[in-house]
């Protein structure tokens, strides 16, 4: 969909909620590396989500406010994927890269549909989770109308939901930038499903209807980013040696582990080539493959379809081998001449 139509529709679909402000979005999308951000995610290990999310931070993109780290299907332990993610921001620290938070761990239960069917009536009593206060506390905040704060999820949407239902006001802070569900055989339309959203589908839902959702369905192997032969390019500090450490662990051969495209929508306004304005059909039998995003020119989600990995790719390539990215090392040379 042409971009200025997608804006078009987007603006008037959500009415009073979108305000672009003075200066209009980078890219296809109404949210771009001017936003903060808070990446919501369980393994540090699986994908580059993390190194996309810190070095866009500095290098003129998103400004990274939080870290959630929670836990996933296959990443049960939450206690295991801190330590992945604690280890990944002493790497960037040590090695200069500035305003890099610390995590925040949260362990929050699935979500159940009550019986009337009504999201209001979820019961979180118990399940208050520290991702989902984090995201209240900040977006209120850091949230401008013109440029609310944006969670970047490559894991289950829990703690969003919760944050909603905790605090309704949130729908008016924030927008959620997912990496859920897979684009239709047909080309056309997405399920909230493998991979992600399959975890917590009572959270899906909760998110797509009630907040400003973007769901990015279209993904690439995480191996590209440092195919074989290329560790030795990587940063000679810190920061280049954990990536190096956990080339191992990235999953190869399977696009549905690419987290990293929710930090890539947001922050590389190339990336996104096609999206298009989506409502949930919340009737429909969709079996296992969980609740169909269609397309609708009144929806208020966005559906990314189509996405460049290439302009993703050579963006990561550029900020790794950009000396001035990484400050503390290059001062640190400096001084010991």
């Amino acid at each position: 969909m042409h971009k200025l139509l997608l804006f078009a529709l987007f603006a008037a679909s959500c009415n009073e909620s979108f305000n672009a402000g003075a200066s209009k979005p980078e890219g296809l999308l109404p949210v771009d590396g001017r936003n903060p951000v808070i990446l919501l995610n369980d393994s540090a290990y699986e994908n580059w989500m993390g190194e996309y999310a810190m070095l866009l931070a500095n290098s003129g993109g998103p400004e990274l406010v939080g870290i959630v780290v929670t836990t996933g299907s296959t990443n049960p332990d939450i206690d295991e994927n801190d330590r992945g993610w604690q280890k990944m921001i002493e790497a960037a620290r040590s090695s200069g890269l500035q305003n890099i938070p610390d995590t925040r761990k949260s362990s929050a239960d699935k979500l159940l549909p009550p019986p009337s069917g009504n999201i209001m009536e979820t019961d979180i009593s118990a399940n208050r989770s520290g991702g989902a206060q984090l995201i209240r506390d900040e977006s209120e905040r850091l949230s401008r109308p013109y440029r609310p704060l944006v969670v970047v999820a490559g894991s289950r949407l829990t703690d969003v939901a919760i944050a909603y239902l905790m605090d309704p006001s949130v729908a008016e802070r924030i927008w959620v930038v997912a990496s859920v569900g897979k684009m239709n055989s047909t080309g056309t339309g997405a399920n909230i499903s493998v991979p992600n959203g399959e975890m917590d589908p009572w959270a899906s839902i909760i998110v797509a209807t009630k907040l400003r959702y973007i769901q990015v369905s279209d993904r690439y192997d995480s191996q590209n980013e440092v195919p074989d032969g290329q560790a030795p390019n990587l940063p000679n500090n810190d920061f280049g040696k954990w990536m190096a450490s956990k080339l191992q662990k990235i999953w190869k051969g399977n696009p549905d582990a690419s987290d990293q495209v929710s930090i890539e929508a947001v922050g590389i306004p190339a990336f996104v080539t096609e999206a298009e304005p989506v409502s949930l059909d919340t009737t429909a039998d969709a079996g296992s493959g969980g609740p169909p995003l269609q397309g609708d020119t009144n929806g208020k989600a966005i559906l990314v379809s189509k996405i460049n990995a290439d302009a993703a790719i050579n963006r990561f390539w550029q900020m790794l081998r950009d000396p001035t990215i990484f400050r503390a090392s290059r001062d640190a040379s400096a001084d010991s001449k």
